[in-house]
């Protein structure tokens, strides 16, 4: 990428020059100012290197986790602004009246451009490539307590990561999470890294166990198999964690839930602005849609439903009814084709749907009048999907960490897979999303939700 990036920002900066000064746009190059193209060779190659000086600096070309081509952005136009403005300070500093002024502000919208158009096609590659199996670390998991589930979840909620979860030990748990497998206690880790196919080893296990830490660690060491310890911190998640000094002496204190305060004012101010503007834009869709219900099949237009929002709090729930008139009530008659695993009901191809219905189902259009939900503060417009009174009565306890907030029209979990993951696996996404919120993870989803709503995965 060094080498790429090197030769993208010269064919910047040549794209720059011939804009300037062969298709001089903006304004005509007098023939005493022109400058040919080798006059600017010695500054378009210090720009290459000043720029990947800058961005090494950043650590920008050190392979870090869940660091997407969204995040390298703002690292590209700082590293670029700070670049371009070194540049010129050098070159109009010695020679103020040489250059063109608008080569450099063509190039530094030109070499932002280009980066970022590869960091863009460098991720649907390797994503291309994860898809095939080719590039992923095979990961076995040590523990799968709270640690040890904090790390399935990243795997789940972010796949950019590149790891292949092969699977979990545990001594109090030997069943399944979702779709991460259990393969044994910690007795059996020896014999799982002797098999060919482990490339790290991920210890999540709580301080107490410090001697059998040591123990694992001197295995992966001994057969040459890369391994990383997840810090117990009284079984707190590390994004609650808040690390200072005082004057060398580590302070470990607990870091506020970021959905609160100024925070959760933005989020709302956010929810407000945009389900009022979807509601007023859509409203002729809105009215045709309403029209096809009334006429496909008997019943109201709208579905009503009791759920549960934040911190348990029930809620009138709307939707476009998609089914035919009493469909709640045949759930115990087709509860043998139930496709969902844990207190959820999912069913592919759902009889009771009404033709209308399914096709609002594949569109999300059945969703619209959640929109009024957000409105009236009910629900926002990301945040984990609000269950039913039924399935919160079988949740375990750590299910309910996914009532913290307010429920949400699209989350990690549909942008993720949708109905195709697990029960257990669409929790795990829901807590990364309350502990690692910010108002730029929001607008990734959104961004995400539009293709996983017009290519429909999952959806039904």
């Amino acid at each position: 990428m060094i080498l790429i990036d090197a030769v993208l920002i010269n064919l910047g900066f040549a794209i720059a020059y011939w804009l300037r000064y062969e298709l001089e746009l903006v304004s005509e190059v007098a023939v005493e100012y022109y400058v040919t193209l080798d006059a600017y060779l010695p500054i378009m190659l210090s720009l290459a290197a000043i720029l990947i000086a800058v961005l090494g600096l950043q650590r920008f070309y050190v392979p870090r986790p869940a660091v997407g081509w969204m995040d390298k952005t703002g690292t590209i136009v700082g590293g670029v602004t700070v670049s371009v403005a070194i540049l010129i300070v050098a070159v109009f500093g010695f020679r103020p009246y040489a250059y063109s002024r608008l080569v450099f502000l063509y190039a530094w919208a030109l070499i932002i451009l280009l980066l970022v158009i590869a960091r863009v096609v460098e991720s649907i590659l390797k994503a291309e490539l994860r898809k095939r199996g080719i590039g992923l670390n095979r990961l076995l998991v040590v523990g799968a307590g709270t640690q040890g589930r904090l790390v399935m979840q990243n795997v789940v909620a972010q796949p950019d990561l590149g790891y292949h979860v092969v699977g979990f030990v545990d001594d109090q748990r030997t069943d399944d999470i979702g779709r991460f497998k259990a393969l044994g206690t910690l007795d059996d880790i020896p014999r799982l890294i002797y098999e060919p196919g482990i490339d790290e080893v991920i210890i999540a296990l709580p301080s107490a166990s410090h001697q059998r830490i040591a123990q694992i660690m001197t295995l992966c060491q001994r057969e040459e198999v890369g391994f990383r310890i997840v810090p117990d911190f009284f079984e707190l998640s590390l994004s609650r964690v808040d690390i200072n000094d005082m004057n060398g002496i580590p302070l470990i204190g607990i870091r506020d839930v970021s959905i609160q305060g100024w925070n959760l004012m933005v989020k709302r101010a956010i929810d407000l602005v945009v389900s009022l503007m979807v509601l007023v834009a859509s409203s002729p869709l809105i009215a045709l849609i309403a029209l096809a219900i009334k006429v496909d099949s008997p019943g109201p237009v709208l579905f009503v439903q009791v759920r549960v929002g934040r911190n348990g709090r029930h809620f009138q729930f709307y939707k476009f009814r998609s089914m035919k008139v009493g469909a709640d009530e045949e759930v115990a008659a087709l509860v043998d084709l139930n496709e969902a695993t844990g207190p959820i009901f999912k069913i592919r191809n759902d009889p009771r749907l009404t033709r209308v219905g399914r096709l609002l189902r594949r569109l999300s259009l059945d969703e619209l009048p959640q929109f009024y939900n957000i409105l009236i503060g009910d629900m926002s417009l990301v945040g984990p999907r609000p269950p039913l009174p039924r399935e919160v009565e079988k949740y375990e306890d750590w299910h309910f960490k996914r009532l913290d907030i307010s429920p949400g029209l699209t989350g990690l979990w549909q942008v993720s897979g949708r109905s195709e993951l697990t029960f257990d696996e669409m929790v795990l996404l829901d807590i990364w999303y309350i502990e690692n919120w910010s108002i730029g993870l929001d607008l990734k989803i959104l961004l995400r939700t539009i293709p996983a709503v017009l290519l429909a995965r999952g959806a039904y």
